[in-house]
């Protein structure tokens, strides 16, 4: 249990919350709490999915300005690597992964969106990459996974100008991929995530490492990182029980081995 994060547990569902008001700030400590619930998260069999959630006001609005602003190149050259590491620790989590986001999601709290495999957004939330407007870029990987998922042209509109988008633009342009009111978005995440509760969490983990590992190499690399995940999962127990239920026209139920 830290501070700033947390990582409640009910009906197989893990969620990731954080609680540092009044906007979730991520400053030093929230980073290392954010670390340390993505490794929970990741090792804790009674979690088989996972909601990113910042509270019914705000997803996260950024880093800890404050905390920033005497810092040296040193001592970001120090941090950055944290910082990183623990925004890919989320990112790598081997289940599924949805962010629930109300209220704002810039900066370094959209950063933390991206690191989801999906996205839940109010229809007053905004969202961006506004650290132009400080004189720096991002760092936590707005200028990598944001043109990975909306492409590049539309990656450097948002980080150029740093302006904020709303929920209906980032639906558009592939930013988010629902959009709910505002007091609907944790229950809605909470569904998403639900659904995979109990399947086959060995496959749900290949088809997430093939896609994330595939998008970074070659196609010919890609579909070979496919067809060794693929043939691994006949060592499991859900593919057994998975083609035995097809072949008897039963529903499976999968134990997640």
């Amino acid at each position: 249990m830290g501070e700033f994060v947390n990582l409640e547990a009910a009906d197989g569902v893990g969620t990731i919350r954080l609680t540092r008001p009044p906007m979730n700030a991520l400053n030093l400590q929230l980073q290392e709490e954010l670390r340390a619930a993505a490794q929970e998260a990741t090792e804790r069999p009674d979690v088989r999915a996972v909601v990113l959630y910042g509270g019914e006001k705000v997803f996260a609005a950024g880093a800890d300005i404050k905390e920033m602003a005497n810092m040296s190149y040193t001592d970001m050259a120090d941090r950055s690597t944290g910082l990183q590491s623990a925004f890919t620790a989320v990112a790598n989590i081997p289940k599924p992964v949805v962010a629930a986001i109300t209220g704002f999601a810039l900066g370094g709290g959209c950063e933390l969106a991206l690191c989801a495999d999906v996205r839940v957004c109010a229809d007053t939330a905004k969202l961006g990459q506004p650290e132009i407007t400080l004189g720096i870029i991002p760092g936590a990987g707005g200028t990598q996974r944001l043109p990975r998922l909306i492409g590049p042209a539309k990656a450097k509109d948002l980080v150029f100008t740093g302006r904020f988008v709303g929920a209906e633009e980032a639906l558009a342009i592939g930013l988010v991929d629902r959009v709910v009111p505002a007091e609907e978005v944790y229950a809605e995440a909470v569904k998403w995530a639900g659904q995979f509760v109990n399947g086959p969490a060995y496959a749900l983990r290949a088809a997430k490492e093939a896609i994330d590992r595939g998008l970074e190499v070659d196609l010919a690399t890609g579909l070979e990182l496919e067809r060794l995940q693929f043939t691994a999962l006949f060592a499991t127990e859900d593919r057994t029980t998975g083609m035995r239920a097809f072949v008897a026209k039963e529903k499976p139920k999968f134990s997640g081995r």
